[in-house]
């Protein structure tokens, strides 16, 4: 060995010895400071609790889905704001009313929230902003919070690719507009794309829908060969007629289908082998609609147990690979509880974010907090009175900001 190799060699490993000992001394700080924590969350009360609105502005007005009407540009959402008597302030989306929330003025922040727990019962309508407020208060970004244990890199996808061939309803602009949509997504950051399909249910009944989804499917691949696309049916197909666009679309290297049709082993065990025979790897994603909810919240919010047992039973036999729960049916507390649950079994979380602008943000944090998260659903847009700036979308990932809270400002 020369004396330049041997020095280049030294060198490195003397780097890398630095490095190490870097990162025990940061996660060493880390873990003096987050056992001040409750401390210092238990040096604040809640002084007041403010309600206030943001309306929705998506990029473009977007056509139907399967099942109901053209969404147009967005919909109202009722945030709260808290205060400490410190004059530290957190937010976040809620709809609780003021009865609801009203005996929560005077708590001790440590008294509704614990880093390693979340939100208590009792503040549960006040999940997020207490998340946010924590974050302000300890001066750490939300996913320090839950841990950091994901990527603050994650993979997003437009969630806003409707069925635009459809609108304006008394002149439809054809496949060109959902063409376009995911072009003008595309110059925003976004390297893949969720198409609603099933036109066949509402809209362009029997074998001409099927066919209009096929047209736009391929279309979309052809104009985006370097992205992902994913499909999402809200459960408007029969089997057998899937089973014609799966083999109509088969080499469009589809990413993920959502909900096909109502979820019974049967036709998922048809789809599954289908797919094998024709080439189609997609995986297969499921959960988000529920046929009933909860008598009351539990672990996995809103959803009843009987749906969250099924899901389960059909990933054990590989007929699921990614649960698609909503994000508030859930609840951003209950969803870091339950996440170790769908690792065990297999299964990646990709939860349904639609329509508030604010939730992708809220999401990326669980992502990178607890991991697990196989995909985001973006909603390209603002909302009004939000700032979403310190967030970027980048080469098809959503970057995840290092600043306190969730990093959403209220302007």
């Amino acid at each position: 060995m020369n004396r330049r190799e041997f020095l280049a060699r030294a060198g490195t490993g003397a780097a890398l010895v630095s490095l190490a000992q870097t990162s025990r001394a940061e996660a060493s700080a880390n873990a003096a400071a987050a056992a001040d924590w409750p401390r210092d969350l238990a040096s604040h009360r809640i002084a007041k609790i403010d309600a206030w609105s943001s309306n929705d502005r998506y990029t473009r007005s977007l056509g139907p889905n399967s099942r109901g009407n053209p969404l147009g540009r967005g919909y109202g959402r009722q945030f709260r704001t808290l205060t400490t008597d410190q004059g530290a302030t957190g937010f976040g989306m809620s709809g609780a009313s003021d009865a609801v929330i009203r005996k929560l003025v005077g708590a001790r922040v440590s008294d509704l929230f614990a880093a390693e727990t979340g939100t208590s019962p009792e503040a549960d309508p006040l999940d997020l902003a207490l998340y946010d407020l924590a974050g302000a208060i300890l001066q750490k970004p939300v996913y320090e919070i839950l841990g950091a244990k994901g990527p603050i890199r994650l993979p997003i996808y437009s969630g806003a690719i409707y069925m635009d061939d459809l609108i304006p309803l008394e002149k439809p602009r054809g496949v060109r507009a959902v063409v376009d949509a995911c072009r003008q997504d595309y110059v925003a950051g976004y390297r893949a794309f969720k198409l609603k399909i099933g036109r066949g249910a509402k809209w362009i009944p029997g074998e001409p829908g099927l066919r209009r989804d096929v047209e736009v499917t391929r279309a979309v691949r052809e104009a985006c060969p370097d992205c992902k696309i994913l499909v999402d049916a809200n459960d408007a197909y029969a089997c057998d007629d899937f089973l014609k666009y799966v083999t109509a679309v088969a080499d469009c290297d589809l990413f993920f289908i959502e909900e096909p049709f109502a979820e019974n082993r049967d036709d998922l065990k048809r789809l599954r082998d289908h797919m094998a025979r024709v080439g189609c790897k997609a995986l297969i994603a499921d959960g988000e609609g529920r046929s009933s909810a909860a008598d009351e919240i539990w672990k996995y919010g809103g959803y009843a147990k009987e749906w969250v047992d099924n899901l389960y039973a059909l990933a054990a036999e590989g007929l699921v690979d990614v649960f698609v729960f909503d994000l508030a049916i859930v609840g951003f507390s209950r969803w870091r509880h339950v996440m170790p649950e769908l690792v065990e079994a297999g299964v990646k979380a990709a939860p349904h974010l639609w329509g508030g602008t604010p939730r992708p943000f809220y999401c990326a944090h669980l992502g990178a907090g607890v991991g697990n998260v196989l995909i985001v659903e973006g909603i390209p847009g603002v909302g009004t009175g939000l700032d979403y700036g310190h967030f970027q979308i980048d080469g098809g990932d959503v970057v995840v900001p290092k600043v306190p809270g969730f990093g959403i400002v209220h302007t």
